[in-house]
C-alpha cells in the first residue's frame, strides 16, 4: 500500500514539474503576444486620430492593410489550422480528430495573430493565446517523446496557461479545460493545469499588474427584489446567445460567396474596419475598453443599441474571415453592452437605482458567454476573476443557469464544440483506415451508470479496450459494471471516429 501510495505522489510530482515548465513558456509567450497586441491596438487608434486631420493616409493605410491581410493569407494557407479562436483545433487534437505539427503552428498563430487582433478588428486574443499555450504543451510532449495520455495532459495544461495568462482569470483557465475541452473531471489534468496557470498567471501579473483586466471598481450587491429582473434578463440573453450561435455557424455559407480564395477573406474586414476607425478609433479591438467605459459614460439606450449593432455585425465578419483570432472578449462585449441596455431601460422605466448599473453589466457579461458556450461555471468565475469582486456569485450563477436553460431548449450546443464539428465535416484530416483510441466519460446522466458492459448496444466499428477508473485501467468484460467517472477507451478508426462520439452522446443520455 505504502508502494503505490509513493508511486502516485512521484506520478503527481512529475507532472507538477512538466506542468510547470509549460507554465513557465506559455506564460512568457503569452504576455509578450497580449503586450504587443495591446500596444499595435494603441499605435493603430492613435493612426486613425491622425488620420482624421490628414484624411489622404487613409490611401496608404488601406494599401498597407491590403498587403497585411494577403500576408496572413498565406500564413493560414501554409497552416491552415491558425485559422479562427484556435480552440476547436485544440478539442480536435485531444479528440485525435485533428493532426497538426506543434511548432509551424505556434510561429503562424502568433505573428497572424498579431497583426489580425492588433489591426483594430473585433476580435479577441484569448483562443490563439490557448492554442498557444497548447502548441507549447504538444512541443514539450514531443520533445520527450511522451506516451499519448500525457501529451494530452500537457496540451490541457498549455491551453490553461494560455488562457490564465491572457485574462489573469487561472481558476476559470482550469474550469474551461474541465468543462468546455474535456467535459469530464480527471485529477491529473486539473492537478497539471493548475500548475500550469498558477505560474503563468503569476507571470502575466508581474507584466501586467495587479489589477485585474475588468475591475470597475466597487459595486453594491444586487437586491433580492431584482431577481424578477434577473429572470427577464437571463431569458433576454439565452434567446440573443442562440441567434449569435446559428449566426456563426453559418458564416461559411456567406463568406464562400465571395469571389476570393479563403484563406484571404481577411481582406474584407482589414478594409471594413478602415471607416470604423475613422470615425470611431475608441471602438476598435476585442471590447475590453468598451467594458470598461460602459458605466463611466451617460450612454443612452438609442446609442448603446448602435454599437451593440456595430460590434455584433463586424465581430460576425472579423471571425468569419477565418483570421486567427477568437470570439471570447467579443461575446463578453456584447454582454456587457446587452447588461447596459438592459440595465438603462430599468433605471429609466422601472426604478432601478442608477448606481446598479455596474451589476447588470457584470452579470449579463457571464449569461450571454453560458448561452454562447453552455460553459456556465467556467463564466461565472472568469467573470468574477476579470471584474475582482466575488461579491456577486449569487446573481451571477442565477443569470447564467436562466441562460442555459434557455439556449438549451432553443436546441443550442456549445459553440466550440459545434465549430469543431463543423471543422472536422469539412476536411479529411487522417487517415481513413487508421486505428485510434477515442476517450469518452461515463456521468451522472448516462444510461451507462449502473450498466453491464453487454447489456449496452454499442455503435459498429467500435471495440471498448479499457475502462479507467481511479487512475487504474480495467479489462472489460461482458460482466463488468460501468460507473459513473469512468472513463472508456473505445478502439474504431479515424473515419468513423467523430460519427461514434455522436452515436455514444445520443444513446447513453438519459431521456
Amino acid at each position: 500500500m505504502l508502494k503505490k501510495l509513493y508511486t502516485t505522489d512521484q506520478t503527481r510530482l512529475y507532472f507538477i514539474l512538466k506542468g510547470g515548465i509549460v507554465g513557465i513558456i506559455s506564460g512568457v509567450l503569452v504576455s509578450i503576444f497580449r503586450l504587443t497586441i495591446e500596444k499595435m491596438t494603441e499605435y493603430v487608434q492613435h493612426f486613425y486620430l491622425f488620420a482624421q486631420e490628414e484624411p489622404l493616409w487613409l490611401i496608404f493605410w488601406a494599401m498597407l492593410s491590403i498587403v497585411v491581410a494577403i500576408f496572413i493569407g498565406y500564413l493560414i494557407k501554409a497552416q491552415p489550422h491558425i485559422s479562427g479562436s484556435g480552440i476547436p483545433q485544440v478539442e480536435g487534437l485531444l479528440q485525435e480528430e485533428i493532426h497538426y505539427r506543434w511548432f509551424p503552428v505556434l510561429l503562424n498563430k502568433f505573428v497572424g495573430g498579431i497583426l489580425a487582433v492588433g489591426s483594430g478588428l473585433f476580435l479577441g486574443r484569448e483562443g490563439p493565446s490557448i492554442q498557444l499555450g497548447a502548441s507549447v504543451g504538444q512541443g514539450l510532449s514531443s520533445t520527450y517523446d511522451s506516451p499519448k495520455y500525457e501529451q494530452k495532459i500537457l496540451i490541457s495544461s498549455g491551453a490553461s496557461a494560455g488562457l490564465a495568462a491572457a485574462f489573469n482569470a487561472p481558476i476559470a483557465a482550469v474550469l474551461f479545460i474541465v468543462e468546455e475541452v474535456h467535459h469530464t473531471f480527471s485529477p491529473l489534468i486539473w492537478l497539471t493545469s493548475l500548475v500550469s496557470s498558477i505560474i503563468a498567471n503569476f507571470i502575466s501579473l508581474y507584466i501586467f499588474g495587479l489589477q485585474p483586466v475588468l475591475y470597475l471598481g466597487h459595486m453594491e450587491s444586487l437586491p433580492l427584489k431584482y431577481y424578477g429582473l434577473l429572470l427577464i434578463l437571463g431569458i433576454f440573453l439565452g434567446v440573443f446567445g442562440r441567434m449569435y450561435q446559428k449566426n456563426l455557424l453559418n458564416l461559411p455559407k456567406w463568406f464562400n460567396k465571395l469571389p476570393i480564395p479563403s484563406p484571404f477573406y481577411g481582406l474584407v474586414p482589414l478594409l471594413l474596419v478602415i471607416p470604423i476607425g475613422f470615425y470611431f478609433p475608441q471602438l476598435l479591438g476585442g471590447g475590453n475598453q468598451i467594458i470598461l467605459n460602459l458605466e463611466e459614460n451617460n450612454h443612452s439606450l438609442y446609442l448603446l443599441l448602435f454599437l451593440f449593432l456595430l460590434r455584433y455585425l463586424f465581430s460576425m465578419i472579423s471571425y468569419g474571415s477565418n483570421l486567427p483570432g477568437g470570439i471570447f472578449l467579443p461575446i463578453l462585449s456584447l454582454g456587457a453592452i446587452l447588461g447596459a441596455l438592459f440595465g438603462v431601460f430599468s433605471i429609466e422605466y422601472l426604478g432601478l437605482e442608477s448606481f446598479y448599473l455596474k451589476n447588470f453589466i457584470i452579470i449579463a457579461m457571464a449569461g450571454y458567454f453560458t448561452a454562447i458556450g453552455k460553459a456556465p461555471l467556467t463564466a461565472i468565475i472568469l467573470v468574477t476573476e476579470m471584474v475582482g469582486s466575488i461579491n456577486h456569485l449569487m446573481p451571477l450563477g442565477f443569470v447564467a443557469l436562466i441562460a442555459y436553460i434557455v439556449v438549451d431548449s432553443l436546441g443550442g450546443h456549445p459553440i466550440y464544440e459545434s465549430l469543431l464539428d463543423r471543422l472536422v465535416s469539412f476536411k479529411k484530416i487522417a487517415d481513413p483506415n487508421e486505428k485510434i483510441v477515442i476517450e469518452f466519460p461515463v456521468t451522472a446522466e448516462s444510461i451507462l451508470d449502473g450498466m453491464p458492459v453487454r447489456d449496452f448496444v454499442w455503435p459498429e466499428e467500435t471495440l471498448l479496450v479499457s475502462i479507467r477508473r481511479n487512475e487504474q485501467d480495467i479489462l472489460p468484460h461482458g460482466d463488468t459494471i460501468l460507473r459513473m467517472d469512468d472513463t472508456l477507451l473505445i478502439l474504431t478508426d479515424t473515419d468513423h471516429a467523430t460519427d461514434v462520439r455522436r452515436q455514444l452522446r445520443k444513446k447513453t443520455l438519459i431521456k
